[in-house]
């Protein structure tokens, strides 16, 4: 009998011809059936290259248009800001869109359905997914964001706010649907062999097992919740007692002038009232005041736009740290060399006073005062205002407005006038408790009321004529 080998199958024993009739029979059963007829890795088809490279390693085969309906097919333009829960850089980009019952994949443009192997750009696993409209995390309209449940984000738009919406609409019905039992492609590994969706899962994924080590899970967060509220409870109890030994602290802590007695807080000149600070020196002119308008006169008589010309504010501020803290100041250092920062200095001292050498109470009188026509009158009521101050800014007063006379003598170098003196040092020396009317008028009488004084100093404080 004539036989063909292609249809025969010897016994390795030697025993009966078998004949395998060819028919159509399912995978499963072709691969239950002897090793020589199983194709061999060689044997296989070769799968076409991608050409997208940077996904290569993540989506090289997608399922054909036989693997899964496509609900929805239409570009669009995506951009991933997330991978894994890392931030990616924007980028934009105008992609075909294909949504699925399980998955939203993107490719770099249509491609026929009928193709079995086809390259994707991104492939969005749908399960576990979370979807929201945003308008913080990018300029555009209508963008809604996609998380995946790895954590990934992506960023979705369509020109078209019906499209957008739509599109939205359709992929969150998606992720809401329960998952069906559908049959999947899904190709293993080094062979022709097709698994389902649960046949590639555990048998025992829903035995009692695991119920039993989800009621351990639940009884573990309850023990957590419990713990919490004690912990909760602790805290306030802490705070009690934190509270507690604050007050018997602050109860305990040395006074002021506790402090003050034992040098560990020292007494700042800059801020400090005018009584306070000649009744702490012992004095009725602060020693900071003297040293300035002595160095002043010393070498600053002739310097152009004296008290006019600001100075360098950091050295400023390091001579009045040095004032502060220090005992001893000596203004002939190379440090203070420049004059215009002593004089910025001694301007400082008195804009920082609590009250104006002009105490508040006396303002509206002094503008009063020089608002009257008669000149005899005018003079008279300034002098006798300036009288009735407090010793201190009594005598200041009357060695500032003489150290400025002696400047005054020096105009044609130094190019100052009664009228600069007066705009420098009238918002200087005096301003109002409350700033309830126009400040621009206030200024008009302040700059009047330090000129006036300064042209009749001679008179108001009975100086020496030279």
């Amino acid at each position: 009998m004539a036989t063909r080998t292609t249809n025969l199958t010897v016994a390795p024993q030697g025993g009966a011809v078998q004949l395998r009739a060819k028919g159509p029979q399912s995978s499963g059963d072709r691969l239950s059936q002897s090793k020589s007829m199983v194709l061999q890795e060689a044997d296989l088809p070769q799968k076409p290259m991608c050409r997208h490279r940077r996904n290569q390693s993540h989506h090289d085969v997608v399922r054909g248009g036989d693997g899964g309906a496509v609900l929805k097919a239409e570009p669009l333009t995506v951009t991933k800001i997330s991978e894994r829960g890392k931030k990616q850089k924007k980028n934009w980009t105008m992609v075909w869109s294909e949504l699925t019952s399980d998955q939203l994949i993107f490719y770099k443009q249509q491609q026929p359905a009928a193709t079995d192997q086809r390259c994707a750009l991104d492939v969005l696993s749908l399960s576990g997914a979370a979807i929201e409209w945003t308008a913080e995390k990018s300029s555009r309209k209508n963008v809604f964001q996609i998380t995946t449940n790895t954590g990934s984000e992506f960023l979705i738009q369509a020109d078209s706010s019906s499209t957008a919406a739509s599109w939205y609409d359709t992929i969150r019905r998606t992720i809401k649907a329960p998952m069906k039992d559908e049959w999947f492609p899904l190709q293993r590994s080094n062979s022709m062999e097709t698994l389902s969706r649960h046949s590639s899962l555990p048998k025992h994924s829903t035995s009692p097992n695991i119920k039993h080590r989800n009621q351990v899970h639940r009884r573990s967060i309850n023990v957590f919740s419990s713990s919490k509220l004690k912990h909760t409870t602790s805290d306030v109890a802490d705070k009690n007692s934190v509270k507690n030994r604050l007050k018997k602290f602050i109860s305990r802590r040395p006074s002021m002038r506790t402090l003050q007695d034992k040098g560990l807080i020292k007494d700042q000149v800059f801020g400090c009232h005018l009584q306070t600070l000649c009744q702490r020196e012992g004095t009725t002119v602060p020693k900071f005041v003297q040293v300035c308008l002595d160095a002043v006169e010393k070498r600053g008589l002739e310097v152009d736009g004296i008290y006019r010309v600001s100075g360098n504010l950091a050295t400023i501020q390091k001579l009045r740290f040095i004032v502060d803290h220090e005992e001893h100041l000596d203004l002939d250092h190379s440090q203070w060399e420049d004059i215009h920062v002593v004089t910025g200095a001694l301007k400082m001292f008195f804009r920082e006073l609590p009250e104006p050498l002009f105490p508040f109470r006396f303002f509206p009188l002094f503008v009063d005062a020089i608002k009257m026509k008669d000149s005899k009158c005018k003079l008279q009521r300034m002098k006798k205002l300036i009288q009735e101050l407090p010793k201190p800014n009594q005598d200041t007063m009357k060695v500032l407005f003489s150290h400025l006379l002696s400047v005054l003598k020096f105009s044609r170098r130094n190019l100052m006038s009664t009228q600069g003196f007066g705009i420098v040092f009238g918002p200087t020396l005096m301003w109002p408790e409350l700033d309830a009317g126009n400040m621009a008028v206030n200024m008009v009488f302040q700059n009047q009321v330090v000129e006036f004084i300064l042209t009749e100093s001679q008179h108001i404080f009975d100086l020496d004529r030279k």
